[in-house]
């Protein structure tokens, strides 16, 4: 039995001695190795991606809150000067309220319009009230306005511009395999309408 041992451990030795890969084994090895290698490294691209959108996002929704919290004041001030424009200063509180409260990006861009539009609004009122536009919290609180306003439309590009990469890969082949394997959605762009485009000006 021992001999029969030996004998059958020679012939597993003789046998990788002598096993080669034929060329067709040696394909699909390469081709299952490099696979892996991709599936891994675009699972990975898609995680920085993913991480690099929300990030983006987070630095804007920072400016977003900077613009929130100056309205009310701005409000305030206005409210001393014209009060019989109550129902444009609650419009503009009202559009604030509602941009904050806002459940999702694309909610948040629809009340983003409609607050820009409202600012635009008290603005225009300002024009009638000459001891308002002098007022010097009034000019200080506009240009606070409209650096923060400068510094939305960077960080939205950069948001944007993060988004795009984000779906182009993910709708590209073969990527839009691994992304159809991580149920990876769609990610919304943060525009704003045609006729909100311009930025809110100081005019003093």
């Amino acid at each position: 039995m021992v001999a029969s041992f030996k004998y059958n451990l020679l012939i597993d030795e003789n046998y990788k001695d002598n096993y080669s890969m034929t060329p067709i084994e040696i394909i699909l090895l390469v081709s299952a190795v490099l696979a892996l290698c991709y599936f891994v490294s675009t699972y990975n691209a898609f995680i920085r991606l993913r991480n690099k959108v929300e990030e983006s996002f987070s630095t804007m929704d920072v400016y977003l809150k900077k613009r929130w919290d100056l309205i009310p004041n701005l409000v305030e001030i206005v409210k001393g000067y014209a009060t019989h424009e109550q129902e444009t200063l609650d419009r503009v509180i009202q559009a604030r309220n509602m941009a904050m409260n806002s459940g999702g990006i694309s909610e948040l861009k629809n009340n983003e319009n409609a607050l820009t539009s409202s600012l635009k609004s008290l603005f225009a009122l300002s024009e009638a009230y000459p001891d308002l536009k002098a007022n010097n919290n009034f000019i200080t609180l506009q240009k606070q306005l409209e650096a923060v306003e400068n510094d939305i439309l960077q960080a939205r590009k950069y948001f944007n511009a993060v988004v795009k990469t984000f779906n182009t890969k993910r709708e590209l082949f073969p990527s839009s395999i691994i992304a159809n394997m991580m149920k990876l959605k769609k990610k919304d762009y943060f525009d704003i309408d045609a006729s909100e485009r311009k930025n809110i000006k100081v005019k003093l």
